[in-house]
């Protein structure tokens, strides 16, 4: 592909490094990603991926924004409040790059409607609230071998994880190698429980940063891991996720 004058001032920055060069920019442009998600996770992580290049996306997200999301949600302001988060989302992105294509899904990702939806895209981010639509992703990203970045938060704590599974290779886990089944009291209440806006920024980042190195086949994948971090103790740890086949579907 051809690389415009634009593109190449844009993207400099990145350009300048040699682990991504122009060679690797243009990889970020050509790759297709899917959002799941446009909350505390979903907002930072389009950003970033928009800001970085990527110029085919898809956002999912059937909820409206209220006044109660302002503090972690990046991409909305109050005069956003009762209007579609995808809607406003993508006027936001859209007015830094017009040259970007996004596709909205006003709905949530069910088991029923997932593979409509997200066949098209090489790389998924889930930034669901709830571990029921997070196994549903991670079966249908397995099945059909994409690359799965999954983010959840609770008060100061977020985890990460990463599922390759286009790469025979990697021989990934997979979620349920973590949770096998969805606890029975699955309604992870960000606004009951209670969130610093600071941890939904976190995780939202590196699930963009995630995505550009499983983009550029960085060496250094999270792929096998979960990373922890508790913003309280400022404590973060790394820890190895086995690949446990009694759990695979």
């Amino acid at each position: 592909m051809q690389i415009s004058s634009e593109q190449i001032k844009r993207y400099s920055g990145q350009i300048n490094l040699k682990k991504i060069s122009l060679s690797g920019q243009k990889k970020i442009i050509n790759s297709k990603i899917l959002i799941i998600g446009m909350g505390g996770l979903g907002t930072p992580a389009l950003t970033y991926l928009a800001r970085s290049g990527v110029e085919t996306l898809a956002i999912a997200d059937s909820d409206k924004i209220s006044i109660s999301n302002l503090h972690r949600q990046i991409l909305y302001e109050k005069k956003d409040v009762g209007k579609f988060k995808v809607d406003i989302a993508k006027k936001k992105i859209i007015s830094v790059n017009s040259k970007i294509k996004i596709k909205t899904y006003k709905k949530k990702i069910t088991k029923q409607n997932i593979a409509s939806i997200a066949k098209q895209y090489d790389i998924i981010l889930d930034g669901t609230d709830n571990f029921k639509s997070k196994l549903e992703i991670n079966d249908f990203c397995k099945k059909n071998k994409k690359i799965l970045i999954l983010g959840a938060i609770n008060r100061f704590v977020g985890q990460l994880f990463v599922f390759n599974f286009s790469n025979k290779k990697l021989h990934s886990p997979c979620l349920r190698c973590f949770m096998p089944h969805a606890p029975i009291n699955d309604n992870n209440d960000c606004q009951a429980d209670g969130i610093i806006g600071t941890i939904a920024g976190t995780i939202g980042t590196l699930m963009a940063n995630e995505a550009i190195k499983e983009i550029l086949s960085f060496k250094h994948s999270l792929c096998g891991k979960i990373l922890i971090m508790d913003l309280e103790k400022t404590i973060f740890r790394l820890i190895n996720l086995n690949k446990n086949c009694k759990n695979h579907q």
